[in-house]
């Protein structure tokens, strides 16, 4: 029989007690036990503390060729005994290239997955080199972007949170984009809708002139978070599908009758 017994916070039973007291450890272990791998994976997979950067270059395009591998910035692929890049395989990342040396020149998104030829990690037809990159800083989950028309943050203002906007125009924008205020995650603007056209990559921060994110013009008409995924896994600039292969005829023309052999004379 269970006994009683006085306790700062009034009386419980000895025996519930215990019982209460070893279940309330029991389920503290298994949250911790879920909870840090959980933060781990999270911390990894955008970039923050403890995340891990790994990107496979080859010199030729389906992952032929001399080969380099990558876990930091790299201000020129020469440098790793590559002279050009055909193909690459994102381990993970995510990562930033440039058609130029030093981080410069048109900017391409590489999300985690296989780039098998130069139109898998660029949809502008205006370049197809890679000759730099580093790993892009994802410091949050959760994505937040303001867009104005006029430079130094005035004139009409679009805020998007933790969506993917495929045309400003759909969302009654114009698309005279001048300045731009990263507040959370990381973003890529496309300079057409249905994010085609030249890339520009904005981590956290502001951006007072479309000179800070190296555009031409002030023009953006597509935007979207960068995630630990890959965007187009088969390029931009896809072939047309083989025509199948003919099927069976559905109306055949019928086999003539066969007669029956003419029985034999006695």
């Amino acid at each position: 029989m269970a006994q009683t017994h006085q306790t700062p916070s009034g009386t419980e039973k000895e025996g519930h007690y215990h019982v209460l007291a070893v279940e309330k450890e029991r389920i503290r272990r298994m949250s911790e036990q879920q909870s840090a791998p959980e933060q781990l994976a999270v911390g990894k997979s955008q970039g923050g503390a403890g995340a891990t950067y790994k990107v496979v270059l080859f010199e030729f395009e389906n992952f032929q060729g001399c080969k380099a591998e990558i876990f930091a910035e790299c201000k020129g692929v020469t440098e790793k005994g590559l002279e050009k890049v055909g193909s690459l395989i994102v381990e993970s990342g995510p990562w930033v290239g440039y058609d130029r040396h030093g981080f410069t020149g048109e900017q391409f998104v590489l999300e985690k997955g296989e780039y098998p030829r130069w139109d898998t990690w660029t949809n502008s037809q205006s370049s197809y080199s890679l000759l730099s990159l580093r790993p892009l800083k994802v410091d949050s989950a959760e994505h937040k972007l303001h867009l104005f028309e006029n430079p130094k943050f005035t004139g009409r203002k679009m805020e998007i949170v933790d969506d993917d906007v495929p045309s400003l125009w759909g969302h009654g924008f114009q698309d005279r984009v001048a300045s731009v205020k990263a507040l959370n995650g990381t973003w890529v603007g496309y300079m057409y809708p249905g994010y085609r056209g030249q890339q520009f990559i904005f981590e956290r921060g502001d951006f007072k002139h479309w000179n800070d994110w190296e555009a031409p013009a002030p023009q953006i008409q597509s935007v979207r978070r960068v995630r630990d995924m890959q965007w187009h896994k088969r390029g931009c600039f896809i072939l047309p599908d083989p025509a199948p292969a003919p099927g069976p005829d559905p109306d055949p023309t019928p086999a003539p009758p066969v007669l029956p052999a003419s029985a034999g004379t006695s």
